[in-house]
């Protein structure tokens, strides 16, 4: 038996039919060149084949009467629940087909009477292609552990033809934990309610930047939640029914704006997302007259730490000012992501936590009570940022050649966008519902404004 964190928990509490609490991943391989085409339909069957199932990939979701929700080990799985085999027909099987096909899959919640994970293999592809589409309930892991227990199943080689699927490896974040009793969960709940003295100073801390930034004394040390007027089609009550988009842009154009501008992934990332979102936004009729605010998770691990499930906090940050210029944009934004991060490092990571908790808490039940179309949202959007690895990855000889993210909906926002770096390139995984008019142009308009912005770099450097 195992407890949850209080974030763990909470994504449970948080989660109905119209908003599933569940992470993915589609990963888009070549089969090796001397490999049939029944390459991947035999992927599939040694999947099925790997029935010695470790921690958390065995463990199901418990929530006793009388007692504190926990994990609870089973000894055996039937694989046929958890692992998947498709093929896509020749008359659909191009990437909006494989985007739609994917985002019906990463509809349904998870049944929580079994582990909460699945694998689909999908086949048909064009050009000897096939792809993985992942899925895992977020109390399990968040985005950097999924990242790493990807590559961890993966080989970095191409001659390597052992398989290690993820489920069967020991992840050393579940290592040597002992069982639980009741008490001991009760008492290590009310620590992570309570906390400690870094935590309440922490608290403190922070209230008095929210503070200062409500009565306009500072600027950027972090925006305030619930403050955004404007309707935008980005935020609302969360439906059931979902919609996946991907861009993506090459590393080495990237780096290339960095080395001029001395600015950081983010910077440019958010500055391309800032450009493309208020375009988006005008095709809709919208034009706000105030930056973009955002939700931002931030990574709470210490260096080298590789601890279970969630350990992160959601911060709001506002991007630039209107205007027309990216190099503008992009200055501004990295104006205001070096204040956040020096507020972020000067605050103890539980006080983060305990204010992550605590906003969630009232946007969900905002979302509960149907409130969400009436109530300002926390932000306009979420945007996260999951390193992935700098190499590729090969199954069984089997290229990665993509690494796409699908993530989960926050309550009154329709939209999520995560950024993956894999292999050379920098991906921008775009998750909605299906209610949110032309997902794929905010994609295409993404790609173009990271043209813009290398215009406008070019320029102001000549």
């Amino acid at each position: 038996m195992s407890k949850l964190s209080l974030l763990d928990l909470g994504f449970f509490i948080a989660e109905t039919a119209a908003s599933p609490k569940h992470v993915g991943g589609l990963l888009i391989f070549q089969r090796p060149p001397k490999a049939g085409a029944g390459f991947a339909k035999n992927l599939y069957q040694a999947y099925v084949a790997a029935t010695d199932v470790k921690p958390p990939f065995n463990r199901v979701i418990q929530f006793p009467l009388g007692a504190l929700p926990h994990w609870q080990a089973i000894d055996k799985l039937d694989m046929s629940q958890h692992v998947y085999f498709h093929t896509l027909p020749k008359a659909g099987n191009d990437r909006k087909a494989l985007y739609d096909f994917v985002s019906r899959l990463h509809t349904p919640m998870l049944d929580r009477s079994r582990p909460l994970w699945e694998v689909h293999v999908i086949d048909g592809l064009p050009e000897g292609k096939f792809a993985l589409y992942q899925k895992m309930h977020h109390a399990y892991a968040d985005g950097v552990t999924m990242a790493r227990w990807t590559a961890e199943g993966c080989s970095t080689a191409p001659t390597d033809m052992q398989l290690t699927p993820v489920w069967t490896l020991k992840h050393g974040a579940y290592a040597g934990r002992r069982n639980k009793t009741n008490s001991d969960l009760l008492h290590m709940t009310w620590k992570e309610v309570t906390g400690n003295t870094r935590r309440f100073l922490g608290i403190g801390r922070l209230a008095a930047m929210l503070f200062l930034e409500s009565v306009k004394l500072t600027k950027n040390a972090i925006a305030l939640p619930f403050v955004s007027s404007a309707k935008t089609p980005l935020t609302g009550q969360v439906t059931s029914g979902r919609q996946f988009a991907s861009a993506g842009v090459s590393m080495e154009r990237v780096n290339a704006i960095r080395t001029r501008t001395r600015s950081t992934l983010n910077h440019i990332a958010l500055t391309c997302l800032d450009g493309a979102l208020r375009k988006y936004l005008n095709d809709q009729g919208v034009e706000l007259k105030r930056p973009i605010t955002i939700q931002m998770p931030v990574n709470l691990r210490k260096e080298g730490e590789k601890t279970a499930g969630n350990k992160i906090g959601i911060i709001q940050v506002e991007l630039s000012p209107p205007t027309d210029d990216p190099y503008v944009r992009l200055r501004n934004i990295g104006y205001s992501l070096r204040n956040v991060r020096t507020m972020v490092d000067s605050v103890a990571p539980e006080a983060i936590e305990s204010y992550t908790i605590i906003t969630g808490l009232v946007a969900q039940i905002a979302e509960m009570l149907q409130l969400s179309n009436k109530m300002p949202p926390m932000g306009n959007t979420l945007v996260s940022n999951v390193p992935g690895p700098k190499e590729h990855l090969y199954i069984q000889g089997a290229r990665m050649d993509e690494m796409h993210p699908i993530s989960t909906l926050p309550p009154s926002n329709l939209l999520n966008i995560t950024l993956f770096s894999y292999a050379g390139d920098l991906y921008f995984g775009l998750i909605a519902t299906d209610e949110l008019p032309n997902l794929e142009r905010l994609a295409t308009y993404i790609a173009e404004a990271f043209t813009e912005l290398e215009t406008s770099v070019r320029d102001a450097h000549a």
